[in-house]
């Protein structure tokens, strides 16, 4: 005999919906959240029990930040997850993201590299494959513009000088910072990491312009090569 109990047959108490209506969303673990969203499970699996797999992703991630790592590509390939649900998790994590970054409204002058790490954190530390951002900066240290000027692998983006020079050049900057972020959630840099940083800043110095920092985002933490002096 079938002892699986749908989510209409358990009891209002453990029901995502009935729950969040008599107690509030604070009531609810993070599987029943996420429940809310996906709505329906399977023919043998509760919405409650899809969501704890959708939580236990494999690897490293797991949990409610698990939802930045997947694909729509890797949760159409679950079980009970079809194209609708996939996208609408990504939009939920999608969501997240921009809502944390709306907490602080974006600064315009940047005192310290803690302050241009956590601005660029949530950006960043999500991205599944190496990113370099620069950032330009006029003479008062005043935010000018970003741009996203390589995108690599899970372990690697390639930082040309010529590139940075070429895009610092059209916004006329005078401070720029590079930043990029690990994947793996270590910011710790690379051989490649301090040699490309060194050759970038003598490139800068030629042509007139002050390279601030490199700045590496790992997972809520951070590596700036000016505060651990690999830059003077």
């Amino acid at each position: 005999m079938n002892q699986f109990l749908t989510q209409k047959e358990l009891p209002e108490s453990e029901r995502p919906y009935e729950k969040c209506e008599r107690f509030g969303p604070g009531a609810l673990s993070d599987a029943e959240l996420l429940a809310v969203i996906i709505r329906s499970g399977t023919r043998n699996e509760r919405a409650v029990d899809l969501a704890i797999r959708v939580l236990n992703r494999p690897g490293a991630k797991k949990g409610l930040s698990a939802l930045y790592y997947y694909s729509q590509q890797e949760l159409q390939k679950m079980k009970g997850i079809g194209k609708v649900k996939a996208i609408q998790l990504c939009c939920v994590a999608e969501l997240a993201k921009r809502m944390q970054a709306s907490v602080c409204p974006p600064a315009d002058v940047f005192s310290s590299p803690q302050s241009i790490a956590y601005e660029y954190m949530e950006r960043l530390r999500h991205c599944r494959t190496e990113e370099i951002m620069l950032l330009m900066l006029d003479t008062k240290g005043r935010r000018i513009a970003d741009e996203v000027i390589s995108k690599g692998t899970v372990n690697m983006a390639v930082l040309e000088p010529r590139e940075v020079l070429c895009v610092a050049l059209r916004y006329e900057a005078v401070f720029i910072v590079v930043l990029h972020n690990h994947p793996s959630g270590v910011p710790v840099p690379s051989e490649a990491d301090v040699a490309v940083t060194l050759r970038l800043a003598q490139a800068c110095e030629i042509v007139g312009i002050f390279l601030r920092d490199h700045i590496i985002i790992g997972d809520n933490c951070y590596f700036s090569m000016k505060e651990k002096g690999v830059l003077e």
